[in-house]
Order: C-alpha cells, then sequence, then structure tokens
C-alpha cells in the first residue's frame, strides 16, 4: 500500500510542476479514462458454422415440448420390453440393435395413426439417446452417435422421408388447421416427432469425430451424397423442406411447425453444400483449376485474428459524462483560484474548447482515444506486462492486401490519356506511350495488386456462349450438390426468397404485431395457456427464444445459399441476390437493427435447466421468478450474435459494387443505425459494419464524414483498401448517377435470364439455331395430317388461294 500511495504522490506533484495548460490537458485525459473510454474486453466470440454440438441439439425443443421425452420414453420401453422382456438397451449387442430397429421401421407401415405415431416416438426416444438408461449428458451423447447411425444403416431416413411427404399432402389435418382460431402445440404432433427424428440423424451424421470408425465414415459420405441428389421424391432434401416453407406462408398449412422445418433445412444445406471452411477451400481449388494466381491472404484467418474497436458512447454514457465534467471542472477551478489567484486566465478554457470540438464529433469514439500528445515517460508511470495472448500476431500495418480490378486498371488509364495525350484507347491496359513516368510507376503498382476473381472469369465465359451459341461448343457442366439444389429451386425461388423473409419479418424483435402477419408460434403455444405469473415468464422466455432460433436459422440459410451459388456461378448468386433485393430484404435487415443492439446480443432467453440433454439427466430444479429473470451467466448470447453477423453479411453480400443497392442504404439513413452496431465490441461485426459504412460515405456528405472522422479512421484500419478509390472524399463518378440505376438493375436481369435460358430451358430453344432441312425431296416427302375440315373444303381453299390470285412469273424468277 505504502509504493501505491508513494506513486500517487509523485504523479501529484509530477501533475503541479506542470503548467497551467499542459496540467489541464492531463487531467482532461485522466477524466476520458475514467468516464467510460477505457477498453472493455472484447467479446469472445467465436464465429462458426454452427454453435456447439449440444446447444444445437438444444435448440430443437421449445420448454413446452418438455413432456414429451418422458412420453417418448414410455412408447419406446412398452413396445421394447414386449419383445425383449428384462434386459436394457444398452446392453444388447449390434445385431440384437439392428434387430429391434428393423422391428421399429416396420411399424411405421401400418395403417392406423396413433399406432404409426407410438412407432415413431420409439424411433425418436432412440435417437435421443436412449437417455433413460444413461447416468450423464455425456453417456447420452455416445448413445445418441451410436443409435443415429444405427437407424440410418437400417433406411430409417427413407422411411421417414416418405411419412412426411404423407403429412405434408394430409389435407385433412391443413383443413382443420386453418379453421382453428388458435393453433397449438397439438396441432402439429406427428410432423414434430418426425422432423425431430430427421433433424437429430442429419444434425448428428454431420458432425465428424475422430473415435469414428470407417464404417460410419462411409455411411456419412454416402448419406451426403443421398441428401443432395433429387433421390427422395425426384428432388433435393432441401427442395422439399422450402415447399413447406411456401405451403406455410401462404396459409394453407399454418400447423407447420416451421422452427423445426427451418432448422432442418439449414443443416441439410450446411451438411450437402459445406461450411465456410469447406467454401474456402473450394474457392482456392477453383482459382487453381481456372490459372488464376492464389488468394492473397486467408480470409477467415484474418478476421479471427482482428481485433475490436472501443465502441462509441452512448447518448446517457454522455450526459453522465457531462454531468462528472461540469463538477470537476467547478471543484479544480476553486482550487486553481486559491493556488494561483495572481492568474487570471483560467487554466482549462482552452481545453474546454478542445472537449467540446470533440463533443461535437458526433459522439463518435468508435476507435480508442487518440495517445495523449506529451513525452508519456514523463508523465505517466510505466505500462502494466500483459500476458501473451495466442492471438496471431501481423507485422505493422494493413491486414488486407489491397486490390484491383481491370476496370479500375481501364479507368485511370482513360482519364490519365484524356489528361496528357486527348483521346482513349478503349480497353487497352498496356500502352503507356505519351504518358510521363509517374504515370507508368502508377500502372505498375496498380497492376500488381491485380485481382481477377472466379465471377469475372465466368461473366466472361457466359459472354462468349452468347456470341458464339454455335461454335462455341457445349459448357461442361458439373452436377455438384451446388447445382443440383440450383435446378431444383430454379423455378419457384422468388417465392422461396418471399416466404423466408416473410418469416424472418414476423420473428424480428422490432416487428410488432399485426392481424396480417403470419403466426410463427405454432409449435411453441401449449394447448392451455399459462394460469400462473411464473406460467406465463416461463412462456415468455420460451417465445423470444423461438423468435431468436428462427432469426438465427434463416440467416444461416440465405448467407450459405448466396456463398455457394456465387462460387459456382456467379449469375446464379445474381439471380438469388435479385429476388430478395425485390423482396425487401434491405430495408428488413435494416429494421431489424434499429433496435438497442446490445440488449438483443445479451439477452438472456434461455434457461439452461430445461435444456435437452440437461433436463432428461438430471432432476429439474424448483423454478423461480428470479431464476428465470437471471439467466445464465454468459456474456452474451451466441445465437443472436451469430444471426447479427450473418444479416450484416448479406447485406454486405447485396450491395457490393452495386450503386443502386448502395443508394437503398443511404435512401434508408442507414449510417446512424449501422453506427449504432458499432457498439458491439466484436471484431468480426465491426469489420462488415464498417464495409457497409465505407460504400456510402461518399454519398453521405462533407459534414458527416467532418464528424465522424473515428469511424473513417477505424474504416481505414479494418477494411480492405481499394487502390484509386476515393470513398473518403466523395468524389462523382460516372458510375454514381442516379439516373443510371434502374438501368443497371434492367441489365443484370436481362444477364441473368439469357443465363438461365440458355442453361436450363432446353425446350424453348432459339428457333433461329436450329438445323434446317434443304431438301427438296425430303420436305415433300414429309406426312403431313390435315384436319377433315381442310379436306373437305379442299377445292375452295384451290380456288381461293391458288387459282384466283394472279403469278407474276417475271418477278418470280428474277
Amino acid at each position: 500500500m505504502e509504493g501505491v500511495g508513494l506513486c500517487a504522490n509523485n504523479k501529484q506533484k509530477q501533475n503541479q510542476m506542470l503548467p497551467n495548460k499542459m496540467r489541464g490537458e492531463f487531467t482532461r485525459n485522466q477524466r476520458k479514462d475514467s468516464e467510460g473510454f477505457s477498453e472493455t474486453p472484447d467479446l469472445e466470440f467465436e464465429y462458426s458454422d454452427a454453435d456447439k454440438w449440444t446447444i444445437e441439439l438444444s435448440e430443437l425443443y421449445s420448454y413446452t415440448e418438455g413432456p414429451e421425452f418422458l412420453l417418448n420414453r414410455k412408447c419406446f420401453e412398452e413396445d421394447f420390453h414386449t419383445h425383449m422382456p428384462e434386459q436394457k438397451w444398452t446392453e444388447l449387442d449390434l445385431v440384437q440393435h439392428k434387430t429391434h430397429a428393423m422391428r421399429l421401421l416396420d411399424g411405421l407401415d401400418v395403417i392406423g395413426r396413433e399406432r404409426r405415431l407410438k412407432v415413431a416416438r420409439a424411433i425418436l426416444y432412440m435417437a435421443q439417446g436412449t437417455f433413460g438408461e444413461c447416468s450423464s449428458e455425456l453417456e447420452v451423447q455416445h448413445w445418441m452417435r451410436y443409435n443415429v447411425f444405427l437407424l440410418l444403416d437400417v433406411g430409417a431416413f427413407t422411411a421417414l422421408m416418405e411419412l412426411l411427404n404423407m403429412e405434408i399432402d394430409n389435407s385433412a389435418a391443413c383443413s382443420s388447421a386453418v379453421r382453428k382460431p388458435a393453433i397449438s402445440l397439438a396441432d402439429s404432433t406427428d410432423l414434430r416427432v418426425l422432423l425431430n427424428i430427421m433433424y437429430l440423424i442429419v444434425e448428428t451424421i454431420q458432425r465428424e469425430e475422430p473415435t469414428d470408425s470407417p464404417e460410419w465414415r462411409t455411411i456419412r459420405e454416402t448419406f451426403k451424397s443421398e441428401l443432395g441428389s433429387p433421390l427422395y421424391n425426384h428432388e433435393p432434401v432441401s427442395v422439399m423442406l422450402f415447399g413447406m416453407v411456401t405451403k406455410f406462408c401462404s396459409g394453407h398449412a399454418p400447423h407447420f411447425p416451421m422452427k423445426k422445418v427451418l432448422l432442418l433445412l439449414w443443416k441439410t444445406i450446411l451438411f450437402t453444400l459445406g461450411g465456410f471452411e469447406q467454401l474456402q477451400g473450394c474457392k482456392i481449388s477453383r482459382r487453381v483449376s481456372l490459372g488464376l494466381p492464389p488468394l492473397p491472404e486467408d480470409s477467415i484467418r484474418v478476421v479471427r485474428s482482428m481485433r475490436a474497436a472501443s465502441p462509441p458512447a452512448s447518448a446517457s454514457d454522455l450526459i453522465e459524462q457531462q454531468q462528472r465534467r461540469a463538477r470537476r471542472e467547478h471543484k479544480a477551478l476553486i482550487k486553481q483560484d486559491n493556488l494561483d489567484a495572481f492568474n487570471e486566465k483560467d487554466p482549462y478554457k482552452a481545453d474546454d474548447a478542445r472537449e467540446d470540438e470533440e463533443e461535437n464529433d458526433d459522439n463518435d469514439n468508435s476507435l480508442e482515444a487518440e495517445p495523449f500528445p506529451l513525452e508519456r515517460d514523463e508523465v505517466m508511470p510505466p505500462p502494466i506486462p500483459h500476458p501473451p495472448s495466442e492471438r496471431v500476431c501481423f507485422p505493422k500495418g494493413l491486414p488486407w492486401a489491397p486490390k484491383v480490378r481491370e476496370k479500375d486498371i481501364e479507368n485511370f488509364l482513360d482519364s490519365s490519356r484524356s489528361k496528357f495525350i486527348g483521346y482513349t484507347l478503349g480497353n487497352d491496359t498496356d500502352t503507356v506511350v505519351g504518358l510521363p513516368r509517374p504515370i507508368h510507376e502508377s500502372i505498375k503498382t496498380l497492376k500488381q495488386h491485380k485481382y481477377v476473381s472466379i465471377a469475372e472469369v465466368q461473366i466472361a465465359k457466359e459472354e462468349e456462349y452468347q456470341k458464339t451459341p454455335l461454335s462455341g461448343g457445349e459448357e461442361e457442366l458439373e452436377l455438384c450438390a451446388t447445382e443440383l439444389l440450383y435446378q431444383g429451386i430454379l423455378p419457384s425461388l422468388p417465392q422461396y426468397m418471399i416466404a423466408l423473409l416473410k418469416i424472418l419479418l414476423a420473428a424480428a424483435p422490432t416487428s410488432k404485431a399485426k392481424t396480417d402477419s403470419i403466426n410463427i408460434l405454432a409449435d411453441v403455444l401449449p394447448e392451455e395457456m399459462p394460469t400462473t405469473v411464473l406460467q406465463s415468464m416461463k412462456l415468455g422466455v420460451d417465445v423470444n427464444r423461438h423468435k431468436e432460433i428462427i432469426v438465427k436459422a434463416i440467416s444461416a440459410i440465405l448467407l450459405l445459399l448466396l456463398k455457394h451459388f456465387k462460387l459456382n456461378h456467379v449469375y446464379q448468386f445474381e439471380y438469388m441476390a435479385q429476388h430478395l433485393v425485390f423482396a425487401n430484404c434491405i430495408p428488413l435487415i435494416l429494421k431489424f437493427f434499429n433496435q438497442n443492439i446490445m440488449s438483443y446480443i445479451t439477452a438472456k432467453n434461455s434457461i439452461s435447466a430445461l435444456d435437452f440433454p440437461h433436463c432428461v439427466v438430471h432432476e429439474l430444479p424448483e423454478l423461480t421468478a428470479e431464476s428465470l429473470e437471471a439467466g445464465d451467466n454468459n456474456q452474451f448470447c451466441w445465437r443472436n450474435l451469430f444471426s447479427c453477423i450473418n444479416l450484416l453479411r448479406i447485406l454486405n453480400k447485396l450491395t457490393k459494387w452495386k450503386h443502386s443497392r448502395t443508394m437503398m442504404l443511404v435512401v434508408f439513413k442507414s449510417a446512424p443505425i449501422l453506427k449504432r452496431a458499432l457498439k458491439v465490441k466484436q471484431a468480426m461485426m465491426q469489420l462488415y459494419v464498417l464495409k457497409l459504412l465505407k460504400v456510402q460515405t461518399k454519398y453521405l456528405g462533407r459534414q458527416w464524414r467532418k464528424s465522424n472522422m473515428k469511424t473513417m479512421s477505424a474504416i481505414y484500419q479494418k477494411v480492405r483498401h481499394r487502390l484509386n478509390d476515393d470513398w473518403a472524399y466523395g468524389n462523382a463518378d460516372l458510375d454514381a448517377r442516379p439516373w443510371d440505376f434502374q438501368a443497371e438493375e434492367c441489365a443484370l436481369r436481362a444477364n441473368i435470364e439469357r443465363f438461365n435460358s440458355r442453361r436450363y430451358d432446353k425446350n424453348q430453344s432459339n428457333p433461329e439455331f436450329l438445323p434446317v432441312d434443304n431438301c427438296l425431296q425430303s420436305v415433300l416427302g414429309q406426312r403431313i395430317d390435315l384436319p377433315e375440315d381442310f379436306q373437305m373444303n379442299y377445292d375452295l381453299w384451290l380456288e381461293r388461294e391458288v387459282f384466283s390470285k394472279p403469278i407474276s412469273w417475271e418477278e418470280l424468277l428474277l
């Protein structure tokens, strides 16, 4: 304690020895550190394809479904003990397990609905790990994997698909649900049981474990190819699930458990197409096959190694800071008058003007406080050493290598030639005759950082196919899982996008309940509404959690599809993106972020004691209102932060290089909404927010840039640079003319339609490109069936069309 006091005394003496101006400035800097500008820890969030396996399993079930766990167990044990009395499932061998599993599958073929549902519940209990014979969560997880692989090996998934198709086409259930004023959990019992089993199978199979046997690995790869192929009902499973989504949104099947459908759809796409790591590997191999240079860096590694910037201060924090500052300045002025009565000048006056300027900086503190201009060694104690972290350390400089497009080089050469020579050479990027030496160096630098994307190569190839449809040859189409999925959803893709966005709007926390909005709570509301305060609180947590999981699934589905389609062919991506834009996806995402985003990310809408598999292994504690309000001890909600990052990435995908869509961000006043999202101290989320701010800064005006210089600095530090990009200066360019925006979208739409027609519309080929039969004998020899009325009036036709019309043989010969 003496050392601390001595250090404080020395610091006070040093402060008194400073001149008045410098003392006030140093005191102001200290005040800043004590008023909320100091470093707060980053959110320890690791972005991935999905959350931990146990959490993904628990999010399948709503808390209202809790009593059904014991019902599933009862159905299994009744059947199991009938055939194998006084035996346990965990004590049987593989042959006995297979025998009983196949016996259960035979029970799915019975006509009686009640009997079929009991067998389905018994199979669900197997997929849930036969938890009644397990003593720990790890044991449940072990038996889950074992039983799921067993069920898949005996052909359970095919039987479940047949039953699911039958339930989808069940018109009696649909008409009954449509007539009901309030739909509850009981209306979707059969569908929920089937979707639960299918989700558990897909989610478990896709998770690879080092201890998996070679047989299990073979089963996984076979199942993956089957899921992505049109084997079930002549279409991929994802297409069938998309059909369920549109049927639900159309109002014809309001009882569909939409959360489970969306979760299964997401995990099916993730399993069949691959996650973000697989995407990066596919991108690298695709660039190699096209003869393109390797990527300048691993984007996943760079983003994970970034450090978040300090969030901007909130309005309440600023008011509190001003009040503290006023009190402290008042005390300091009294002390200063006593010490320096001869000094008429107020020592803090010069600093106040500077502080006011910073306050007027649009309250922008999105970067760390700027370093103090004095020599730190003279006035500040030595820094406290921090333990070394595992973060990847980059050399000093920017995290991203700059990129240059071919179009950027062409524009630079055009402007240089117009300035120095007086004419242009079109697309010629090699001729530099007549240009000064510095321009030569600039062109050399631009070409060193030139980046050719896969999309540019695909667009160039498509233009060649369109120009030379006959001599260009047939396109070699690789029928990968992405291509098969695109072919499956192509006829109804606009309806699928509209349906997903409708559900996203209904699940967004900023949406208000409307009479015409769809009801997404069919698989969470109980038959009897709660009667006590505790039950109401529990249902409230369940409903909020239900909506959060839906947002998480839809955001992941859209992002995965956009990224996979872009890699497969850019026009597939553009087709989906354009229909998202037409369905108002951009304002919908902005509306989602127009909330207290920190409250959304730190929301505690979960009850860990009721999560699976914890609730089936441990005794349930007595729930109280206090425990429900407290929630868990996590710093943030993983799924909500995951959803926010996904939605920001989707917004980036939709607006990148599209001036018309960038202007939509400006028109909808997205800048203040996005700036508030910078409060979340997570590097990846901040990166995508800053990207969205960067593309619109030139349209926001000089005053906005002047009052948001710290945000501009953050963009410079964290976002990739495009050489020759004047994003920070707001120079008007030809591409930003507002009257070209509609033409830009129309031209893109025409290119997409030509691509889809050429590649997928084989029935409507252009008649001008069909082969022509020029042989007179074969043409006259063709048998043509004439209608009866023509044959009866043949003489009249000859008289009218042949004999009565004069023929000028001279003109015919000429």
